[in-house]
Parts: structure tokens; C-alpha cells; sequence
């Protein structure tokens, strides 16, 4: 078990020595914060949830992995998933009759987080491969295939949230 001292240690060795590491800190008070907020956006974007399943499968594999990593590569883990939904959402949208306003706060909120985890992660760290290849598969698989049909989006609304939820429960047990 880590003490908060050993974490403190963590975040030095993890921030370059020029800048004030704010990392462990930011994640510990603001992540959740903001997790919540686009959460709750997406979650009233549209109608209900789709019941229907994405034909691209859920990663569990892969959280179950990051589960037991370092502190680092956790937080590699959580910059480069909210990095790929943001990708996932720059693509055609003309047929989403999603309100607006809320699409862009939740997307506002999203890139603001991953300027957070970006200042967290070396540039030098390579992305994870399998989550790369997952999240484009569910672009082949889903948006491309369903010609980025408003059905397409309403399953990648309810692949992101699941990814959300996952991503705070990785976050709050760093903690």
C-alpha cells in the first residue's frame, strides 16, 4: 500500500525536473471532477442508451491489464483512451441529432482533461497498440460501415460511456 508520501515521490520522479509537478495532484482533485461533468453529457446527449451491442468487443482484457500497471502507465492508459474517444468524435456527424451545446461542452471537457494527461505522460511513452487498434476497429466496425448513421453514433455514445465509467474507476483506484 502507498502512503501519500510514496506517491508525492511517484509524481517527482514522473515530471521533468523544470516544471512543478501537478499530475498526481490534478488527478486526485480534478479528474473526477471533470469525469463527471461529461459523463452526465453524455448520458443526456440523446434519447436512452441503445441497448444494442457494438460489433467490436469491449477491452476488458486491457483494463484488467492496466489495473495492475504503475502509476505511470496508468495515466499513459487514461490520456491515450480519452485521446481515441476525441478521435472518434471528429469524424462525421451530420446525422447525430445530438443537442449541440452539450456535444461541445462534453468535447470542450474532454480535450481540456487530456491537456491535463498530456502534461502528465512523456512524450517519449508510445501509445498502448491494442487500445489503438480497438478504437479503430469500432471506427471501421461502426461508424464507417454504418456510414455514420445516427444508429453508428448512438453506439459509439454508449461504447464511450463505458469507457468513461471504466477510466474513473481506473483513476479513483490510483488513489
Amino acid at each position: 500500500m502507498y502512503t501519500m508520501q510514496s506517491w508525492t515521490c511517484i509524481c517527482l520522479v514522473i515530471c521533468s525536473m523544470q516544471s512543478v509537478c501537478h499530475c498526481c495532484d490534478w488527478i486526485r482533485h480534478h479528474y473526477g471532477h471533470l469525469s463527471s461533468e461529461y459523463t452526465i453529457l453524455i448520458v443526456f446527449q440523446g434519447g436512452d442508451i441503445t441497448k444494442q451491442n457494438a460489433p467490436v468487443f469491449f477491452p476488458t482484457s486491457l483494463y484488467r491489464h492496466i489495473d495492475d500497471a504503475e502509476f505511470e502507465d496508468k495515466v499513459r492508459f487514461l490520456k491515450e483512451t480519452i485521446y481515441q474517444i476525441t478521435k472518434l468524435f471528429d469524424g462525421n456527424m451530420k446525422s447525430v441529432t445530438w443537442d449541440k451545446k452539450n456535444l461541445d461542452d462534453f468535447l470542450n471537457i474532454l480535450e481540456r482533461q487530456l491537456e491535463n494527461l498530456n502534461s502528465c505522460v512523456s512524450p517519449a511513452m508510445k501509445p498502448e497498440r491494442r487500445l489503438k487498434r480497438y478504437f479503430k476497429k469500432l471506427n471501421k466496425n461502426v461508424l464507417r460501415k454504418m456510414n455514420y448513421s445516427a444508429q453508428a453514433w448512438e453506439l459509439i455514445r454508449k461504447e464511450t460511456k463505458r469507457h468513461l465509467q471504466r477510466l474513473d474507476i481506473l483513476a479513483a483506484q490510483m488513489y
